[in-house]
């Protein structure tokens, strides 16, 4: 599958409810799950981002739902792109 990666910011709103954010990554997973996809990792950071996430989802279409759906929640904004494995690198690069 293809794995994606978001550069994840706080709103004010999920600043102030910070304290329930594991409870929200857990319903987060969740909802991955159920669309097909895996949340594989979250990670806090310092820095210009508040979090980062990797997910493996089976398409575009599907993690552009869930980063919408995300979205519509408040409690985050995000910038996700997709990723290339090394191999996939190699392959891209071997083409030109």
């Amino acid at each position: 599958m293809p794995t994606y990666i978001s550069l994840i910011n706080f709103t004010q709103k999920g600043a102030e409810a910070i304290k329930d954010g594991p409870k929200r990554l857990e319903a987060a997973k969740q909802r991955f799950r159920d669309a097909g996809a895996e949340l594989k990792a979250f990670y806090l950071v310092t820095g210009q981002y508040d979090a980062v996430s990797i997910v493996e989802a089976p398409n575009d279409e599907v993690v552009a739902k869930l980063a919408l759906g995300t979205a519509a929640l408040g409690f985050v904004r995000s910038q996700t792109c997709r990723a290339f494995a090394e191999d996939d690198y190699k392959t891209i690069v071997a083409s030109l």
